[in-house]
């Protein structure tokens, strides 16, 4: 008996069986997503109680078979090999009991204790199946429970067979066996020697010698882990030398030969057990997918439904952001009155950093409500069963260079139309099979146009391209497609070619309604993880961020300088003040106090929607700062107040003055600055000064910051009112810089490195340092070097900068057209997509 109270089990199926949804019926919200050591496959975990203890459960990958051919099989298989759970669930799709239970022998194979969970009952019975329970588990010798996970039905009785299974200890092999025929005596032979090796007790015998007959190399693997060499090499040869007797005596290949036997097992189970079908009438499935796969309406339908992605989450999504900000804003408001007040000319430096921290977490906590949607609309894709088709439709075109149908979302969410955003982009590959694919995408994801680039590019379109706007914003919005298209060509050729690859085998599953349940949990649940795992470490990044840019500082000699016109300023205030019935409200001691408060004022005031919310602000001033509240909302008819008024919105325009010139001397002087300086013999090259080098160094952090730092860099005169395209326009082409200045940042831009939240969400998906230092130095150097490539070429030939933007769209464009057409394929094998038609069998 086994008397623990605890027990270990773990959730096993195919993919689209509904193992997750049943995941959560059995768990609740007492989960957890992490990562397998080592590999980037989610682990989902959680816990429930019953009357005898706690029930760890454990949610492993979907996978359709227990080989060693794709990482999700892998993790799978070594969790079930090394943990050896109490109880495993196999969770099978009930409507196709054919296919499933393929699966199902592997895991009897491993000599687990196992509970079949007869999954989507409702869809079986929709279709007219009948599945005979008690036969099958008479048959098994396992329990078998009905289960409808997206409606929570089957909860209890799967509960209680779990417990009664772990509290019974069974762990001998099931009833049912697979006759392998003229194979068996080879599988005897090698598993009485396994047996008798007292290194390789805990594994099953008979398991390990099918995987060693099937040549399985990570079963080879964990032979020569438990093994000395001699014993390992007599073991694998004697394994290697029946297994190519067998195909040379039979004409057939041992793998496939155990896929046979299996169906033929299968077929012997369910044989009396599944009965009934709607004659050859086809499924609703199959008459949607008729229409939605169609050669001609496919693209109709995909395109539509990329368009109400992007519609509903980044631009519908976005305007919920009005609503959400306010509530950012005013906690920032909060957070700003706990911190130590604000000095003249200079802050306290735990105000500084705290508010440049809030402001980094506000910054990514306005994405909130787009993620919410985004996820949501995800998951609705997922359940309902189209995101495979996605996948299939596009695959054909994507996996020419490197890519996968289903990098399609991903960069589709990062920007393939200008306006969207990498992290989401790059969280969305976490579903793509195929391991190579995948961190292509993640790699190439953020040469989209999101969003945040927009501004920049509108900037530099206002001063080098007036006349060919129109162009240049088409070869802009098309062009990152490319580039990310050869990128990947390049990069699945070079740096990745090593990585794993998994042929293109996918079932288009049967068409569901998803439930409301199951969607908001997935979009709550990812986009909790993206708020602590995002968030906390942007955080972290920003303090670094702060630091170059506020140290070495002002020297003590400008410094003074600043001091000494904040002093006039100053007294030209007072000076003003004289003779006024509010001169001793602004003392020397009250007057740092006062602009704090005036500004307080100006910004609540600019915030308060309506007349009584305005009302409320005031009447919250008046009750904090009555002596002030005169000088900052003067009353009517009072021309003292009045007059004070004046004057202290001059001080304050003169305060900002200041503040703002002491703001562009510490980015010019600082830590990053001086990198700015530093880089320019190289960034000559491609035209750019210390400016623009600190501008896009700035924007790593936020691409907006590009701009911003523009605007201070550039700053205008007091008694000036120029715009940014006006004042960097006239100081560029003072310098002799022309539009092919802009081409060349345009191209920089397009290829620069992802930006800090999105360096941290490659962290975040590949699990590795190494490879987001890989997305920001090698995008920088490409940027860089096709940046100074086309700059140089321009330079030298007289060519001007929209010309030089049209050789390398086209040269470009053709260089990708030629990949696809004559470049052949990444070598990913492309095996048929499948349907499961109703009686459960595979059909190509």
């Amino acid at each position: 008996m086994n008397d623990r109270n605890d027990i270990l089990v773990a959730l096993a199926g195919q993919q689209n069986a509904g193992k997750s949804t049943l995941f959560n019926v059995l768990t609740g919200a007492r989960q957890h997503v992490a990562n397998y050591p080592g590999v980037t496959v989610d682990k989902k975990y959680g816990q429930y109680s019953d009357a005898e203890g706690v029930v760890r459960t454990v949610d492993l990958p979907g996978t359709y078979s227990l080989t060693s051919f794709s990482l999700e099989e892998r993790v799978a298989r070594e969790f079930l090999l090394q943990e050896r759970p109490d109880v495993t669930v196999n969770v099978v799709d009930a409507s196709n009991l054919r296919r499933a239970l393929h699966l199902t022998l592997q895991i009897l194979e491993m000599e687990l204790p196992v509970v079949l969970a007869l999954n989507m009952m409702d869809v079986a019975e929709g279709r007219g199946l009948r599945i005979d329970q008690e036969a099958l588990a008479e048959r098994l010798g396992l329990p078998v429970v009905r289960t409808v996970g997206r409606k929570g039905e089957g909860r209890e009785p799967l509960r209680a067979a779990i417990r009664a299974l772990a509290r019974s200890g069974e762990r001998q092999p099931a009833r049912v066996s697979v006759d392998y025929g003229p194979l068996d005596p080879d599988i005897q032979v090698l598993t009485s020697a396994i047996a008798a090796a007292p290194e390789l007790a805990g594994i099953p015998s008979r398991w390990l010698a099918l995987k060693l007959l099937d040549d399985d190399t990570q079963a080879a693997q964990l032979t020569a882990e438990r093994l000395d060499a001699t014993h390992t090499e007599t073991l694998l040869q004697e394994a290697a030398h029946r297994r190519a007797t067998f195909e040379q005596e039979y004409g057939l290949d041992v793998s496939d030969h155990l896929v046979s036997c299996r169906e033929r097992t299968v077929g012997r189970l369910l044989d009396g057990v599944l009965v009934g079908r709607e004659g050859n009438r086809p499924t609703l499935t199959e008459r949607i997918d008729c229409v939605i796969l169609n050669r001609a309406a496919a693209p109709v339908f995909l395109v539509l439904t990329v368009f109400l992605i992007y519609q509903i989450a980044i631009v519908w999504g976005y305007e919920l952001t009005t609503y959400t900000w306010p509530f950012l804003a005013r906690a920032r408001e909060l957070i700003a009155g706990l911190l130590p007040a604000a000095g003249f000319l200079v802050d306290p430096y735990t105000r500084d950093i705290g508010l440049w921290l809030v402001d980094s977490a506000n910054t990514l906590l306005n994405y909130v409500p787009i993620f919410l949607i985004l996820f949501a609309l995800i998951a609705m894709l997922e359940d309902s069963g189209y995101m495979a088709r996605i996948a299939f439709i596009l695959d054909k075109v994507l996996h020419r260079f490197g890519l996968h149908g289903q990098s399609t979302l991903p960069l589709i969410l990062g920007g393939v139309f200008a306006g969207g955003c990498a992290v989401p982009g790059v969280m969305a590959t976490k579903g793509i099979p195929d391991h190579r694919a995948r961190m292509a995408t993640i790699l190439t994801v953020p040469f989209m146009n999101c969003l945040a680039k927009v501004p920049l590019y509108t900037l530099l379109l206002g001063i080098f391209f007036v006349e060919d706007k129109s162009l240049m914003m088409f070869y802009i919005s098309t062009m990152t497609i490319i580039f990310a298209l050869l990128v990947s060509k390049l990069l699945t050729k070079t740096v990745l070619r090593g990585h794993e690859t998994a042929p293109f085998v996918m079932e288009l599953p049967t068409y569901h309604l998803p439930t409301v349940s199951g969607v908001l949990r997935r979009a709550f649940e990812r986009t909790w993880v993206y708020v602590k795992k995002v968030g906390t470490i942007v955080v972290a990044v920003a303090v670094v961020v702060f630091t170059l840019l506020q140290f070495p500082g002002i020297s003590d000699e400008r410094l003074a300088d600043y001091e000494q016109r904040g002093r006039a300023a100053v007294t030209a205030f007072q000076q003003a003040m004289a003779g006024n019935a509010y001169r001793e409200v602004a003392t020397a001691a009250n007057i740092t106090s006062l602009l704090n408060v005036y500004n307080d004022y100006k910004r609540a005031k600019l915030n308060a929607k309506g007349a009584d919310a305005s009302s409320a602000v005031d009447a919250h001033f008046a009750r904090l700062n009555p002596d002030f509240l005169p000088l900052i909302s003067p009353p009517r008819g009072d021309k003292d107040a009045r007059q004070a008024s004046r004057a202290l919105r001059d001080l304050d325009s003169a305060r900002k003055t200041l503040r703002r010139e002491m703001k562009e001397e510490r980015i010019t002087n600082s830590l990053l600055g001086m990198i700015g300086r530093g880089m320019e013999p190289v960034t000559q090259f491609a035209g750019f000064d210390w400016k623009i080098n600190v501008a896009l160094l700035s924007s790593f952090a936020a691409r907006e910051s590009s701009v911003a730092t523009l605007g201070v860099l550039f700053q205008q005169d007091a008694d000036q009112n120029a715009t940014l395209e006006a004042r960097m326009g006239a100081e560029t082409r003072a310098a002799g810089a022309t539009a092919l200045l802009g081409t060349s940042i345009i191209l920089f831009f397009a290829l620069y490195p992802p930006c800090l939240a999105t360096t941290v969400m490659v962290k975040v998906q590949t699990g590795s340092y190494k490879w987001m230092i890989f997305s920001i130095v090698f995008p920088t150097l490409l940027g860089l070097g096709v940046a100074s490539a086309v700059y140089s070429i321009g330079l030298a030939t007289g060519t001007s900068g929209i010309e030089m933007m049209s050789w390398t769209y086209f040269s470009a464009l053709a260089l990708l057209l030629t990949l696809g057409l004559f470049g052949g394929r990444d070598g990913r094998a492309r095996h048929p997509v499948l349907e499961s038609p109703a009686d459960g069998g595979l059909r190509a």
